[in-house]
């Protein structure tokens, strides 16, 4: 056995021991300040967004591009009295949908929707630049950070929940994130158009399939990939719902639908207008983030590449659908209230008010050589989405006269047949979604649907049956109608006690009406008394001769029609004769995926429609204050010259 050298044994004991050392400060060094979720190729590990975050390229994780300059020894340091002390001292709470959490100091909103598990969407991973994480700040906005730069274009009570920090943790604070999903309206019109199982009848699709290849107006574009898809959309003022078609089969794949985040540039179209006269660009850039988001779980929930999406046809008021599509918008906003799309057709440089882009262009999730078609607009306000209206009814071929009402934001009414149509577009406002109403709100779970008046007590039934938080459109209606019915409200909103300006509606839940709500109501009504009537009148009939009244939208089709008709929001045509068409803007967005023939027939149907600028006529006003009133329309509608 050789014997070991003891001065070489404690030289290379020393090296070794020098080598430990080494390793152990630059441990400790990289323990200090670097990032624990930065890993050796200065990518970022972490589950959660963070402001050092970028994109590489997509499917390859994301780049840490911190300086590796920050301490991080006071994040591994706790003082455990300090810390009890601070929590003992912080009394307030955050809340959001009904969930509650503790405050803690120098957390954002958006750590707390993540404590409080409410999805908040984002693409920049906290950053602060995609603008994509809107909340609306319910209550305790003066407990928040000032708004910084990346804020700048946010009005009212409205932040990016990234760059909202709780400053005061002894105030309460209620937020809401501007995308959520409202009640799923999946029912479409099928007349003529569907089978019982959702095939269609007959397919002619501009996206066909063929040998392996895949075509758009025959022209080859894409290898088949497994699926050829197609999106329908409508995209409305306060919701959008998107239908994923099968185009070879005609089925509706899934059905997808979100409150419209532009919310935060008003809640009606001409705030919408002005908003983005002043911010360009915002309102657009929230929708085609919201909507790719959607895409991208549809993709995921039936395991298919959104490169399988070969057309999108979109269905929209004029103005949402022109934000869509990037143009400019404020002519919209002004006399005679057209768009330059429509003005471009009337000027004769245009032979058509649809239109045709390529959805890479738009930024749109689908195959690269994807198309989306807009259906044409009728005229100002009344625009795609009531073409697809008139598409999923066959106006084309109806020969009684018949009459559609598609109640939103904005309600437009149509009055006709296949020889002859007159339309109009009324600006109801948000009221009968809640807007300016206090206890009223969109249609989500807890919102009171439906109200009954029983010896001076109120039953109801709310959406999903969960606890009463407020009144929808379809609640408020039938709360108008029984007051009015059992005489506990006047036809001009006045309580039966004059004195009386609030009402308890469910006194153990808070929620009350008063002579405010009602006369926002009586305002937003009146709009869609006015479209009606005056568009009766001007057809030159009356609602006893409508052969069918096609009630369109989510809002409609929760309405109890009695309740309208007796408080006048629907012309009293027998009930018996009213048919609920349910979404029939994205049945009709499906139609035209499905059916060349359509699109040329809702081509050539656009341009020969009748238009009214209802404050154009000299009676309106007059018309209007008898629409404020809650009673019926008069079932004989005379010319004023009668």
């Amino acid at each position: 056995m050789k014997k070991i050298d003891k001065n070489e044994y404690e030289k290379r004991l020393n090296k070794i021991t020098q080598i430990f050392e080494e390793l152990v400060v630059h441990a400790d060094e990289q323990a200090t300040y670097r990032c624990p979720y930065k890993n050796r190729f200065d990518h970022c590990t972490a589950k959660f967004g963070c402001r050092n975050q970028r994109k590489i390229k997509e499917g390859t994780g994301l780049l840490c591009v911190g300086d590796d300059k920050l301490d991080y020894r006071n994040a591994w340091e706790i003082d455990e009295v300090e810390g009890i002390a601070q929590l003992e001292k912080s009394k307030g709470t955050i809340t959001c949908d009904g969930k509650v959490y503790q405050l803690t100091p120098g957390k954002t909103v958006f750590d707390y929707a993540d404590d409080l598990a409410v999805q908040v969407p984002t693409s920049c991973f906290r950053t602060g630049q995609c603008h994509e994480c809107i909340v609306e700040i319910t209550r305790g906005m003066e407990s928040l950070r000032p708004r910084n730069e990346a804020e700048s274009f946010l009005r009212d009570n409205y932040r990016l929940a990234c760059q909202s920090i709780v400053l005061d943790v002894n105030s309460d604070i209620e937020f809401t994130p501007l995308r959520r999903t409202p009640r799923i309206l999946t029912h479409i019109a099928t007349e003529d158009i569907n089978r019982k199982d959702g095939t269609v009848a007959s397919l002619n699709p501009i996206v066909t399939r063929q040998d392996g290849i895949v075509y758009y107006n025959n022209e080859p574009i894409d290898r088949f990939r497994g699926h050829t898809y197609g999106l329908a959309i409508d995209i409305g003022t306060t919701t959008v719902v998107a239908n994923l078609v099968d185009l070879e089969t005609g089925k509706t794949v899934s059905v997808s639908s979100f409150e419209n985040p532009q919310r935060f540039g008003g809640s009606d179209i001409m705030h919408r207008i002005s908003y983005d006269g002043e911010f360009e660009g915002e309102l657009r850039k929230s929708l085609i983030a919201a909507l790719n988001s959607q895409i991208m779980d549809m993709c995921e929930k039936h395991n298919f590449a959104r490169q399988e999406i070969y057309e999108i046809v979109v269905a929209g008021n004029t103005t949402m659908r022109d934000i869509f599509f990037r143009q400019d918008i404020q002519s919209i906003g002004q006399k005679p209230y057209k768009s330059v799309i429509e003005h471009e057709y009337l000027n004769g440089t245009r032979s058509t008010t649809s239109l045709t882009e390529k959805a890479r262009r738009l930024g749109v999730r689908s195959n690269p050589k994807a198309m989306v078609y807009s259906l044409p607009l009728i005229a100002s306000h009344v625009g795609a989405d009531v073409a697809a209206d008139l598409v999923s009814i066959n106006m084309q071929s109806q020969e009684d006269i018949v009459m559609l009402v598609d109640v939103g934001t904005n309600t437009e009414v149509v009055v006709g047949n296949s020889e002859r149509m007159v339309a109009a577009s009324c600006p109801a406002g948000p009221a009968f979604e809640g807007g300016g109403i206090q206890y009223g709100m969109p249609a989500y779970p807890g919102a009171i649907e439906s109200v009954k008046w029983n010896n001076g007590k109120i039953s109801y039934e709310t959406i999903q049956d969960e606890n009463p938080q407020g009144l929808c459109g379809s609640g408020l209606i039938s709360l108008l109608a029984e007051l009015r019915r059992h005489d506990q409200m006047s036809s001009k909103g006045v309580f039966a006690d004059r004195k009386q300006q609030v009402m308890h509606i469910l006194p153990e839940h808070g929620i009350t009406f008063s002579r405010e709500d009602a006369s926002n109501l009586a305002q937003a009504k009146a709009a869609n008394y006015c479209g009606q009537y005056i568009v009766l009148r001007h057809f030159g009939c009356s609602p006893q001769e409508i052969s069918k009244l096609y009630l369109a939208g989510g809002f409609a089709n929760y309405v109890n029609v009695k309740d309208a008709i007796d408080i006048g929001f629907l012309a009293p045509v027998p009930v018996g004769r009213i048919v609920k068409v349910g979404n029939a803007a994205v049945g009709g967005a499906k139609a035209i995926l499905l059916s060349r023939e359509k699109r040329a027939e809702i081509e050539a149907l656009a341009k020969n429609m009748e238009h009214i600028e209802l404050e154009t006529t000299p009676d309106f006003f007059d018309i209007f204050v008898e629409g404020c009133q809650f009673k019926p329309m008069p079932t004989k509608i005379i010319k004023p010259e009668e």
